[in-house]
């Protein structure tokens, strides 16, 4: 019998490899890069720990190269959905009765796995399927990926523990009950992070998950599906449904068993899930708990007490970095007058040092967007502000998707506050700036705040601790991570856990123990050791 009481230890932050000339990452990247883009796959559906073949299939070609196919996979039919999620309320009993610690060794396992033996293969896939550079894949399908699985076996045990005051007569304890249901989870394409993530929070806790990955993504995200198998998750435990999301969500959203939805993607997207699942409200078993991150318009507001160059530098990394495709991204700036000359020159110096293209060379800043219909979207602002007036292009502005769909960095200078790249997410790389009147400083900052129904990241430029403080208190709900004197993109998990209000989501915060909290059905239990024997009070005598 293993009666220790036990705990993980608090994790370190997973390194950033180099990948340097001649290193061994870069050597066995190169390997891999290689081997995925001479071989075509087939990507089934896995429904209870058996690989499905739906003969309903699309293509995973490369953003940067879309003649380029990498693999073909199988689309989710009305009957493949029903079958994976009677498979995750079938694996739930044995999984949720599994001691903790268990669950939380293969999570681990799954981490070293991925910093080791296959984190070639996720970057690999994260590259040529989502088009991010080395450094970008890095961050994201290694790194972040292990810090997550990493830390919430760590804060797991920080639930567990958190227990309720006993005295001599009883014993109180809390109970973290897995969620009464299956657990939807849909994942977006631009962090192989947070597809894992989606899945494995709530399968710490305890809970079965039908997981829709973005179709843009599928190419990494089923080798996390097969990694997470390997390091020994059980079947039916996590269920792979690539496939059309409005077939998989008109089943999902309506079945009695839906205990909850953690999701990440557009705030339409998820308000429509919020409605779908008011107007079903009588028919479930519990209520769903709903957790999501979605848009974002994150700004950066800068003091005339700012360095220039840090301003222009951040600005370029936060708006430009993986194409502007974050929700964290940079995506509006308020910069003074004072200021401006200097921060435009730097940025149109720094933009000009900026290389786009495949993003297996490495010395590639910018890849391509996902698809042709954000390409579209994001061009459709560009050419309307080449008509408006009020914009002023400051670098960008051109496109082409002959051959991948590639976007210039774009920095538009808006003399109207409320033009639509000031207020819309475009999720592209685009930067609109307003340039403010310095003595106006108190009206800036409440276009800040007001401007966008967003409130997910932002930062704020300042040298002057009395200015900061006025702007950080001004700016209070403007923003669920909010950054000083730094870019507005790059929480690390344990340390920035993620997450924004307003129209951003529900701030149930990533990277933290909050997130693990909300896939848990807490039972409070009261042991008495001595009951009473009769009804009265001694005061009634």
């Amino acid at each position: 019998m293993n009666n220790a009481i036990f705990k993980f230890q608090n994790p370190n932050n997973e390194p950033i490899k180099g990948y340097m000339p001649g290193s061994p990452e870069r050597i066995e990247l190169e390997k891999e890069l290689k081997r995925q883009a001479s071989t075509e796959i087939e990507i089934p559906l896995i429904i209870g720990g058996k690989e499905v073949k739906t003969g309903v299939t699309k293509k995973v070609t490369m953003p940067h190269n879309h003649q380029h196919v990498l693999a073909t996979f199988h689309c989710a039919t009305e009957e493949t959905v029903k079958m994976a999620i009677d498979a995750a309320l079938k694996a739930k009993e044995d999984w949720q009765r599994m001691p903790w610690i268990e669950r939380g060794a293969i999570l681990l396992r799954a981490a070293e796995m991925l910093a080791k033996p296959y984190r070639a293969t996720i970057n690999a896939a994260t590259m040529l399927g989502q088009s991010k550079n080395t450094y970008q894949a890095e961050i994201d399908s290694a790194c972040e990926t292990i810090d997550f699985l990493r830390y919430n076996a760590y804060y797991a045990g920080e639930v567990y523990e958190d227990q309720p005051k006993s005295d001599s007569t009883q014993i109180n304890r809390m109970e973290y009950r897995p969620l009464e249901g299956f657990v939807y989870a849909i994942s977006p394409f631009n962090f192989t992070a947070i597809a894992s993530n989606l899945n494995m929070t709530p399968i710490m806790m305890g809970n079965t998950t039908l997981w829709k990955p973005a179709t843009t993504a599928v190419l990494s995200n089923y080798y996390l599906a097969k990694i997470f198998k390997e390091a020994g998750l059980p079947d039916g435990v996590l269920n792979f449904v690539p496939g059309q999301g409005s077939l998989i969500s008109g089943i999902a959203l309506k079945h009695k068993a839906l205990a909850g939805i953690h999701f990440t993607g557009s705030t339409s997207t998820f308000n429509s899930f919020w409605k779908t699942i008011g107007d079903n409200i009588n028919n479930y078993a519990t209520y769903p708990k709903i957790v999501g991150e979605t848009g974002g318009k994150d700004f950066v507001f800068v003091h005339n007490s700012s360095n220039p160059i840090e301003v222009a530098t951040a600005l370029i990394r936060g708006s430009f970095e993986y194409q502007g495709q974050k929700c964290s991204a940079s995506s509006r700036s308020y910069i003074p007058k004072s200021l401006w000359k200097e921060v435009k020159d730097e940025l149109q110096k720094q933009v000009a040092e900026i290389k786009m293209g495949d993003v297996t060379d490495y010395s590639v800043t910018l890849g391509a967007v996902i698809d042709e219909a954000a390409f579209d979207s994001i061009m459709a602002y560009v050419n309307r502000a080449k008509q408006d007036k009020d914009c002023e292009f400051i670098t960008g502005g051109n496109a082409d998707k002959s051959k991948g769909y590639f976007i210039e960095p774009t920095i538009i200078k808006s003399n109207n506050p409320q033009s639509e790249t000031m207020v819309n997410e475009l999720f592209g790389p685009v930067l609109t700036i307003y340039v403010y009147d310095d003595a106006k400083l108190d009206e800036a900052i409440d276009l800040c705040n007001n401007t966008s129904p967003y409130s997910l990241t932002g930062s704020i430029f300042s040298n002057d601790r009395a200015a900061t403080l006025k702007i950080f208190e001004r700016l209070q709900y403007s923003s669920g991570n909010l950054y000083i004197n730094d870019k507005s993109t790059g929480a690390v998990v344990g340390m920035q856990p993620f997450g924004g209000g307003r129209a951003s989501g529900t701030n149930d915060k990533a990277g933290s123990k909050l997130n693990l909290f909300r896939w848990t059905s807490p039972r409070a239990i009261k042991e008495v050791f001595v009951p009473p024997t009769h009804f009265s009070y001694p005061y009634m005598k």
